[in-house]
C-alpha cells in the first residue's frame, strides 16, 4: 500500500461554493472540490492555496483548517491510501477558470445545497457540510471577511 497526501479548499464567495467538473477522455468523472498533491518542502496550507490557484485560477485566502478526509483507491500497480487536508477559504470574486490540462472542463460557484448534490464523493460532501457550517457561524458572529482568521 502506498500513502499519499493532498490538500484542498472549500472556497466560498458570497455564500456560494467553488466546484470543478472533471471529464477525462469524454468520461464523466464528476464535480469535485479543488485539491492536489503536496510537493517537497511545501506546507499543507501552501499546497491548498497553490492547488486552488492552479486548478481554478482563483486567488483565495485561508480562513481556517477544516479537517482531514481519508479514502483508498486502486491503481494497476498498487492500492493508494490518500489523506486529504482541507481548508475553508475565501475568494474575492466569482471569477474561476478550470485547468484544462488536469481535465477540468467547467468551474463555478454554487449554493450549498446545489454543491452538496453535485459533489461526487461522500467524503467531499462531509467536508463541505463542516466547512459551510463553520462559514455560517463566522458570518453570524460578523467575523467572515474581517481577516481575523488568516
Amino acid at each position: 500500500m502506498i500513502e499519499a497526501t493532498s490538500c484542498g479548499g472549500v472556497v466560498i464567495f458570497r455564500g456560494k461554493i467553488l466546484l470543478l467538473y472533471k471529464n477525462y477522455r469524454n468520461r464523466y468523472e464528476g464535480w469535485v472540490l479543488p485539491k492536489g498533491t503536496v510537493e517537497d518542502g511545501e506546507e499543507f496550507n501552501e499546497t491548498a492555496l497553490r492547488e486552488v490557484k492552479e486548478e481554478t485560477g482563483v486567488n483565495a485566502a485561508i480562513v481556517k483548517y477544516i479537517g482531514k478526509s481519508q479514502y483508498t483507491f486502486t491503481t494497476p500497480q498498487d492500492v493508494v491510501k490518500k489523506n486529504v487536508h482541507w481548508y475553508l477559504m475565501m475568494a474575492d470574486s466569482y471569477y474561476s477558470r478550470p485547468q484544462r490540462e488536469e481535465f477540468f472542463f467547467d468551474s463555478g460557484y454554487y449554493k450549498s445545497h446545489e454543491a452538496y448534490h453535485l459533489l461526487k464523493f461522500p467524503n467531499e460532501k462531509q467536508i463541505l457540510e463542516k466547512a459551510y457550517n463553520d462559514y455560517l457561524y463566522l458570518k453570524k458572529e460578523n467575523l467572515w471577511g474581517t481577516k481575523k482568521y488568516f
